[in-house]
């Protein structure tokens, strides 16, 4: 277990200690640590809690988080190795729950990971959820699993107005320099993920590369996107990624896309529309964003090209083929990644539906951050202080009531500025 516990614990133990009102959902990518901070955070409330895991592969752990989680009987006959992860086991882990929590003296906890992976699993929630809040059952209930998987599969229709999201996204710089004392140029290159600084896999650069490979990348493509999506070329999609994040924070028309993906042994090039829709996927796995253009017009911005965003700079670097002190040593590609890190850096601190980019001609903004009338144009430097920005002049002509930022040299230090959220960097032009 990580002896360093993430900002989101506070918000969930604060929340288990109200009365019972809604649903916690905690969402975000795979291997982030919402498995752990939920079990961390479970340990403050033993005995009174139960945690079972939907997960098809493997077994219920109960030595993980230090508490038993079922009594022998009940655990023997619903094991997860048994095959038999269903609506009817759902119901059995809650009922179980409402059992002991009937007991119990104070509010009980019922905590559920993987849930994505249990058909129908809100429809079954709701009523189970609904006929709680009837009988006045003193029990919260938590849900884990991946973003796309639960806004996509139940959170929109099925349990609107029923639930409290926690979301949990890649993890920042403070955080990572804060748990493995991580430098700022080793975050732009090495990125957020706990797992291969925690288990020292980062100081053999190969060993790194085949375990974001094949322990986090293709986890979360062939899970969290084949499983539950309909992919028709699931080849492409894994092109999209690869060149996606080689070309994080850069432009590129989705029709050259197209042109630059094909498939073995297949003639013709996706439509934009698939590869747009493979990018919107990936975007909500957490792996790889397309940023829209600002142009205060919301079909214009649905029909631009693309800025493409690795949402975590370790899938940049696996896609560059650049080794650390390579990727240093040429500006341009260096330059690019800080660029990359900023932007993925606002994308995963919320700025998820307020984040574009601005072209006019050969004039560009690096990002933009708008809320109704308000507009930050972000220009990102990591180079001459003194290089002119005319990209940032002409936005702030055509939208003279905007803030300006520069973040790097001659602006707001990088480090300062990954330590604040994309909410931030709004409120501050109130």
């Amino acid at each position: 277990m990580l002896p360093y516990e993430r900002p989101h614990g506070a918000t969930l133990r604060q929340r288990l200690r109200e009365p019972v009102h809604l649903l916690n959902i905690v969402v975000g990518p795979r291997r982030v640590g919402k498995s752990t901070l939920v079990n961390t955070v479970l340990q403050d409330f033993t005995p009174h809690v139960i945690y079972v895991s939907a997960e098809p592969t493997g077994v219920e752990s109960r030595s993980s988080i230090g508490f038993p989680l079922l009594d022998d009987t009940f655990a023997t006959e619903q094991t997860v190795g048994t095959g038999k992860i269903d609506g009817q086991w759902l119901i059995q882990q809650w009922n179980e729950a409402r059992r002991r929590a009937a007991k119990a003296d104070g509010s009980f906890i019922l905590a559920i990971d993987e849930i994505q992976k249990i058909p129908r699993w809100s429809e079954i929630v709701k009523g189970l959820w609904d006929q709680d809040r009837t009988a006045g059952v003193n029990m919260h209930v938590i849900l884990l699993g991946s973003s796309p998987l639960l806004v996509q599969h139940g959170l929109g229709e099925s349990l609107m107005g029923r639930f409290e999201l926690l979301r949990m996204g890649h993890w920042s710089y403070p955080e990572m320099h804060s748990a493995f004392a991580m430098s700022l140029d080793e975050y732009i290159y090495f990125g957020g993920y706990p797992g291969p600084m925690n288990s020292g896999l980062w100081r053999d650069e190969r060993r790194w590369r085949d375990y974001v490979t094949g322990s986090l990348i293709e986890p979360s493509i062939e899970k969290d996107v084949f499983e539950l999506n309909r992919i028709d070329r699931p080849a492409l999609l894994k092109q999209l990624f690869w060149l996606g994040c080689d070309y994080s924070a850069q432009i590129l028309a989705l029709d050259n896309i197209a042109q630059n993906l094909r498939e073995p042994g297949e003639g013709a090039e996706p439509h934009v529309g698939t590869v747009a829709k493979y990018l919107d996927l990936l975007g909500k796995a957490g792996l790889l964003a397309g940023l829209q253009k600002f142009s205060g017009s919301m079909l214009r911005q649905r029909t631009s090209s693309p800025k493409l965003l690795a949402l975590n700079s370790a899938l940049m670097a696996v896609a560059s083929g650049y080794d650390f002190a390579s990727a240093k040593a040429d500006r341009s590609r260096w330059g690019r990644m800080v660029e990359s890190v900023v932007g993925a850096h606002l994308y995963n601190s919320g700025g998820q539906d307020l984040l574009t980019y601005w072209r006019k001609g050969k004039l560009e903004v690096d990002f933009v951050l708008s809320r109704g009338r308000r507009t930050v144009a972000i220009e990102v430097k990591s180079g001459q202080a003194s290089r002119p920005m005319p990209g940032l002049a002409a936005f702030s002509s055509n939208y003279p009531d905007c803030q300006r930022l520069v973040v790097g040299e001659g602006g707001i230090p990088l480090v300062d500025f990954l330590s604040q959220p994309a909410e931030h960097w709004l409120s501050e032009f109130q």
